[in-house]
C-alpha cells in the first residue's frame, strides 16, 4: 500500500521528531544511516517534505532539519500524500486503471473497507502523536 519511499520518509520525520528541535537541528547525514536510508535519496525526501511544510530546514553552518509545533501537529498522512501522492492510496490493489465502485477488481470489495479503516487512522493521528508513542515505548522503531 504504501512505496518505499513513504516508509522512508516516515522513518525520516519520526526521527526529526525524537532526535531534533529548532534549537537542535540534524543534518541529513545524520539522519540516513539510523534510518538505513542513502543519503541522497533521504535528502531528496526530505526536500519534498520541506517544500509542503511537512519539515523545517535551515540552511548554514548550524543548519539542518527539524520539526516545529506546526510540523508536529500535522496528520501523518500528509506525508504519504506529499511522496505518493493521494491517488496512490486510492488505487486499485491489484493496479487496474478500470477497477472502481462500479466495476470493482476481485479485491476490490475485500479490501476497500479495510483501506478506508487505515487511511482514516493515519488522517486522525499527528506526527507528534506517533512519535510520543514510539518515545514511550508503546512502539518499536529502530532509530
Amino acid at each position: 500500500m504504501f512505496s518505499n519511499s513513504s516508509k522512508y520518509a516516515i522513518k525520516a520525520v519520526l526521527f526529526l521528531a525524537l532526535h531534533a528541535s529548532e534549537k537542535n537541528k540534524v543534518m541529513v547525514k545524520d539522519i540516513a544511516t539510523p534510518i538505513n536510508v542513502p543519503l541522497a535519496y533521504i535528502a531528496k525526501l526530505l526536500q519534498q517534505l520541506v517544500r509542503e511544510n511537512l519539515v523545517s530546514s535551515v540552511r548554514g553552518p548550524k543548519g539542518g532539519f527539524y520539526l516545529s509545533e506546526a510540523n508536529l501537529n500535522k496528520s501523518v498522512i500528509n506525508i504519504i500524500y506529499v511522496i505518493d501522492g493521494e491517488e496512490k492510496l486510492n488505487s486499485c490493489m491489484l493496479s487496474l486503471k478500470k477497477c472502481h465502485e462500479e466495476t470493482p477488481c476481485p479485491l476490490h470489495n475485500i479490501l476497500s473497507a479495510s483501506r478506508n479503516n487505515i487511511l482514516n487512522k493515519l488522517k486522525n493521528i499527528t506526527i507528534k502523536e506517533l512519535a510520543l508513542d514510539v518515545y514511550e515505548g508503546n512502539s518499536f522503531l529502530p532509530l
